[in-house]
Order: structure tokens, then C-alpha cells, then sequence
């Protein structure tokens, strides 16, 4: 890889496939570079966690509950003592109702994405043909060098 990398191949392959999985190296500091490249390029990102995300289509895409830890104090009333359930707006819905004027769509970057099941995997890879404005971007897993491919293809790698 090139001392100073412009982003150029990551942009057109994700305009070109929608979503793709990328390998990193494990101390870090690539990926916020090319995250950089996105956001000059005019694309809005949204940088989550796949730890704790549940189901990852209801997560994104719908009205999802959650209930917060009870931290000791629990409800008194008849029903089960461990806390309210509060529900959230879908991620995704949001963040595209806040987009700039300008700006190219949404990109979704999620770390950890090797804890993600294959179903999850291709609802993820799906999304941008389900929602033309978002992009997904999902670190798949460690390497010596960063590199990427198509999000599909990362399927059968794994």
C-alpha cells in the first residue's frame, strides 16, 4: 500500500457493490484514514459496534425496544421486575431524515463484523438495495495489510 492513499479504489468499489467487508491490520489507524476519504468524497457515516446489536434488521431498520440494565432498581408493578421497555426510532430512517442537502447517502461502518452470523451478514449486504442512499462498510476481520472485498464474497470466505 502507498504511504498516502487516496481512497479512490474504496469509493468506486463501494459505489460500485453497495457493501463491502474489510480486513485490517490489528493496530489500527487505516480505517480512520479511508473513513476520512469518505466523508471529503460527501458521504455521512455512522460508525457503530456489532457487539450488542441484536437483530440487526429490526436495529436499523425498524422500531426496536430495548430495556436498559435495571442497575437494582426494579419496577413494582405486576409485570416482570425487570424494567421498561423503551422504544427507539430505526437507526437507519433517522440518520437519513438528518442527511446534508449535499451529501452522496449514509455510510454505515461497523466494527467487530466478525462476530456477525452469515444471515446478518446478508440482510448487511442487502441493505443498500433495499435503501439506494446507504452504504455498508464491515471490518470482517484482521489482516497484514488493509484490503477489501465485495461484502458477498466474504461469505464464502468465512
Amino acid at each position: 500500500m502507498a504511504l498516502i492513499t487516496t481512497g479512490n479504489g474504496l469509493i468506486r468499489d463501494l459505489e460500485k457493490f453497495g457493501s463491502i467487508g474489510v480486513y485490517v491490520p490489528l493496530e489500527g489507524g487505516f480505517e480512520g484514514r479511508y473513513r476520512r476519504r469518505l466523508r471529503a468524497a460527501g458521504y455521512t457515516t455512522l460508525h457503530i459496534t456489532a457487539r450488542g446489536l441484536g437483530d440487526v434488521a429490526a436495529y436499523l431498520t425498524g422500531v426496536h425496544g430495548v430495556r436498559p440494565p435495571h442497575l437494582g432498581k426494579k419496577t413494582t408493578a405486576n409485570g416482570a421486575a425487570v424494567g421498561s421497555v423503551y422504544y427507539l426510532p430505526p437507526i437507519i430512517g433517522y440518520q437519513l431524515e438528518q442527511l446534508p442537502p449535499k451529501s452522496k447517502g449514509l455510510l454505515l461502518w461497523i466494527i467487530e463484523g466478525h462476530i456477525l452470523s452469515d444471515q446478518e451478514v446478508e440482510f448487511l449486504s442487502a441493505l443498500p438495495s433495499l435503501e439506494p442512499r446507504v452504504k455498508v462498510v464491515i471490518e470482517r476481520g484482521g489482516d497484514r495489510y488493509f484490503h477489501w472485498k465485495p461484502l458477498q464474497k466474504t461469505l464464502l470466505a468465512s
